[in-house]
C-alpha cells in the first residue's frame, strides 16, 4: 500500500492491486497547492471547504459521503457518524469516520473528528493499523485528545493530519503539541510511504510526513 499526504486531511492510498482512495480534498483557500489527483473512488468526511472539494479529483467512480458499509471488490468500508465538536454536532454539524480494510491491514481517516466516542464505540473500529488524526485543535481534537484517541486505539502507524504549517492559510496548533509524550516518532521527510502487513513496525509509531 502506498499513502501519499497532499495536506491538511487530504490523503490518497494506493492498493497493491492499484484501486485508488482519495481522502477529504480540500480548494484552493487552504493554502496548500492544489495536487493533480486521480483517484477511483473519493471519501468525503463532511461538508466544509477544507474537505469537499470532489472537483479537484480526476477519473473517481464514486463518491462516499453516507454512514454505512461500502464493499467494493476487496475493499470494505465502513463510515462511522461522529461529532464535528464536543457539543453533538451543535457547534460544527457531524463528521464521518472511515475504517477502511484492505491489503490485510485496517486503516482509519478520523475527519475532523471534534469529541471522541464512547469506548465500546471504539472498540468497534479495532484493529486499527494506520490512524490519519487530526491534532491540531480549534475545529477538532486537540493535541491531547488526540493523544488520548491514540492510546485507546493502540494503532501500528499514527499519522497526525490537520495542524498547523508554513502552508495553511488559517490558524490551527503545530504538530509538536501532539508528538511530546511520544518516544517513537520518525520523521519521515517525505510526502509519501509504502507499507505492507509484513512491513509493520513491531512497536506503535508516530510517522510524520513532509510536505
Amino acid at each position: 500500500m502506498e499513502v501519499r499526504w497532499f495536506g491538511h486531511s487530504f490523503f490518497l492510498v494506493t492498493t497493491e492491486k492499484g484501486k485508488r482512495i482519495a481522502f477529504d480534498p480540500f480548494d484552493q483557500s487552504v493554502g496548500y497547492p492544489l495536487p493533480e489527483v486521480e483517484a477511483d473512488m473519493v471519501l468525503v468526511s463532511h461538508e466544509h471547504f477544507d474537505h469537499n472539494n470532489v472537483a479537484l479529483v480526476r477519473g473517481y467512480q464514486e463518491v462516499i459521503r453516507q454512514p454505512g458499509e461500502y464493499r467494493r471488490g476487496d475493499i470494505r468500508i465502513q463510515v462511522f457518524p461522529t461529532f464535528h465538536d464536543e457539543e453533538e454536532g451543535k457547534k460544527r454539524g457531524r463528521n464521518n469516520v472511515f475504517r477502511v480494510e484492505v491489503d490485510e491491514m485496517v486503516l482509519m481517516h478520523m475527519g475532523d473528528l471534534g469529541a471522541i466516542p464512547r469506548d465500546e464505540e471504539l472498540q468497534a473500529w479495532k484493529p486499527v493499523h494506520l490512524l490519519f488524526v487530526p491534532v491540531g485543535g480549534v475545529y477538532t481534537i486537540d493535541a491531547r485528545g488526540a493523544q488520548e484517541l491514540v492510546g485507546k486505539l493502540s494503532p501500528s502507524i499514527t499519522v497526525p493530519m490537520h495542524y498547523k504549517t508554513r502552508f495553511l492559510s488559517f490558524s490551527l496548533n503545530p504538530v509538536e503539541h501532539f508528538l511530546r509524550p511520544f518516544e517513537r516518532v520518525k520523521f519521515l521527510k517525505s510526502s509519501t510511504f509504502m507499507v505492507t502487513a509484513k512491513t509493520l513496525p513491531s512497536l506503535p509509531e508516530v510517522w510524520v510526513l513532509e510536505i
